[in-house]
This record gives C-alpha cells, structure tokens and sequence, in this order.
C-alpha cells in the first residue's frame, strides 16, 4: 500500500508540475527554507510554519495574536491568509484585520464582565472583514489600477466559551475533538450553488470551475477588478468580501486542536488525513512548529505546487510527547543525520531525500 502510495506521489508530483514549470509559473527546485514561529498564552499553545515551495514568490500571510488588546485579553486569534496576483493584500489582511475587527462598534461595546452578545460577536467580524476590504479599496496603488491582488482569509477567534470561525474563500480551518474532525469550514468555490447564483445575477459566469473563467474562488479580500459594479453592494459583488461565520461551543475536556491552511494542503490531504497524522505526529514531537513543517514537507512530496501555510492551536486535552515515541523519532533522526551527510553531498539531492523520508515515515504512521 505504501509502494504505491509513494509511487503515486512521484509520478503525481512530476506530471503535474511539468506544464507549469515550462510556463514559467513554478521554480526549477521548490524553496524549501521555512519560516517558524510559536507561542504560549490563554491556556493554549500554537506553532505554524510557512514555505514558498515551487512557486515564483511567497504570497500566503498568517496572524497569531494570543492575546488579545483592551478587555480581551483572554480571547486569542489566529488566521492564515492565501495571496494570488501579488503578496499586498495578503500582508495587509495578516496585520490589519484583528485591527478591523475590534474596531467596530460591536466590539467596542463588548464588558468583559458580562456575557458577550454571540450575535454582536458575528456582525463585528462581519463587519471587520468588509470595512477592510473597503478601506484596501482606497488604497494608491490598488485604487490606480497598479496592484490587482486578492487574497483568501480563514480565521478563528478563540474566547473563553465559544470559538468563532470566519471563512472567506478556499482557505480552510478545522477543529479536532475527541480524536476526530469535529468541525471544518466550508471552501468558498464557484460551482457551490449559492456562490453560483450570486456570480450570475452580478453578469458573471463560472466557466471551467472558475470566475469568468479566471478566479478560483467565490469569496476574498481585494480582487477589485470582480467589484466593480456600484449599483451592487459588497456581498452582491462577482467576488464577495464576506465571511462565512460560525460559532460553536467549547468543550474544555475534550476540544484538542484547530488547524488552520491554505489549499496548498487541503489540495492533497483531506480532513481525516491531517487529522490523524497531526494527532500522531503531537506525540513525538513537543514543538509545534515543527509538527507544521513536517505535514509541509509531506504535502510537498505528495505533489502540492503551491505555497503553503499552516497555523496548528492546541488546548489542553491535546495528546501529550509520550516519551518512549519521541526517543523512538530522535533515535531515527540521528540515524538520517548520519546516513545523508554521508551519502548525499548535494543540497537537492539531501532535500529530495528528506522529502522521501517524511512521506515514508507520516504513511506509515497512518497504516
């Protein structure tokens, strides 16, 4: 099963970047170098990972904010932002759209000695992600035509009774409880009835699964030139700026982990495959961040061309290092050291082979 498995993920992997590498869209070698980051607070740990891969340019952004401003400062929020046309929106929504968020009315009123409005906590992030949207709208270079980029947005507000999940676009968050997926967003697609709908009644159409043939998704921050019509408001739009929201409530004792990335993962992993290799992958590994880069590396070897970014939040009840599983890993990491500074003296070639490694290692894992 693993053989072929494996030899999947190599022919996959070279046809399916073959045309893209002769138009000119994707790198001879993927970038492999990562940025890492991790942190504590509000009784949850966090860690996430980010890689240009095969692409040009890195466009994806992210946000981890632990603690929140002002009288929030038991709430946490994390997103993951996915850039296409150029990186600015992308980078603006990663450092401006908690800014947004607060900033409205509804959050203004929020008494962190009273029970919050679930409601108002809805039509504030509502609100949040529309008034950035139309804030970017002005900006100099968008507004003269100059940049025409556009980006996905998939976030989670963490408070210490709910979790809010806000979707815009093909970006993807899910919660792992009890072992399982318990909740997943929904990708913002063309073809989803309801997006459908509103394209066509804006004068558009979804010509092979895209917008006017073009746009890969439905739902996003910036993409200006599918918002052009002021006879229209802004979730009436070709492209809409509007997050899907939904609330659920936590369980302390069994709520794990949320997973947040762009579709550079969900590409080539569904639901249940990450799910269960992150839970194995936590009980070796202590640091989260690295858990991250490992699922990168198995996506990339699975054949994802894209940039990929993935912000990974553990509660409590997440499972814990067993410690005769992590000497297990470190045991074998000290055996790859040796066997690769040995027999692989070229870069790429070392890099290839890591790659391998992890893709044998994590379809083990999940036999």
């Amino acid at each position: 099963m693993v053989i072929i498995d494996l030899a999947h993920g190599v022919f996959s992997l070279r046809n399916c970047l073959f045309f893209f590498k002769l138009m000119g869209a994707l790198l001879d070698t993927p970038r492999t170098e990562k940025f890492n980051e991790s942190g504590v607070g509000n009784n949850l740990r966090y860690g996430l990972s980010s890689m240009q891969g095969w692409r040009v340019s890195m466009e994806d952004a992210h946000c981890a904010i632990t603690q929140l401003p002002g009288n929030l400062k038991d709430w946490s929020f994390f997103a993951v932002f996915d850039g296409h046309a150029g990186a600015l929106v992308s980078e603006l929504c990663a450092s401006e759209l908690l800014k947004c968020i607060v900033d409205t009315e509804e959050f203004k009123r929020i008494d962190p000695d009273l029970a919050p409005s679930i409601p108002e906590i809805q039509q504030g992030i509502r609100e949040g992600f529309l008034a950035l949207d139309e804030r970017l709208r002005n900006l100099p270079e968008i507004a003269s035509g100059k940049d025409r980029s556009g980006s996905t947005a998939v976030c989670v507000l963490i408070t210490p009774n709910h979790i809010f999940f806000a979707n815009c676009g093909d970006s993807r968050a899910m919660l792992i409880r009890d072992g399982k997926v318990s909740f997943a967003t929904t990708d913002h697609k063309p073809v989803h009835p309801t997006e459908k709908e509103r394209i066509q009644k804006a004068g558009g159409s979804v010509i092979i699964q895209r917008v006017n043939g073009s746009l890969a998704v439905s739902r996003s921050i910036g993409d200006f030139s599918y918002k052009t019509d002021r006879d229209l408001p802004p979730t009436q739009q070709l492209i809409s700026p509007e997050p899907e929201i939904t609330v659920i409530d936590r369980e302390k004792a069994s709520d794990q982990m949320i997973v947040l990335a762009c579709d550079g993962i969900w590409d080539v992993l569904s639901n249940d495959n990450l799910c269960e290799l992150l839970l194995e992958r936590v009980q070796r590994l202590d640091d989260l961040s690295k858990v991250c880069d490992e699922a990168i590396d198995y996506c990339l070897y699975k054949g994802s061309s894209d940039n990929m970014s993935m912000v990974l939040v553990a509660f409590d009840p997440a499972p814990k290092v067993d410690p005769s599983l992590k000497a297990e890993d470190e045991k074998l990491e000290e055996v790859l050291e040796r066997l690769t500074n040995s027999t692989f003296p070229y870069p790429h070639t070392f890099t290839h082979f890591r790659l391998f490694y992890s893709f044998l290692r994590l379809s083990c894992a999940r036999l």
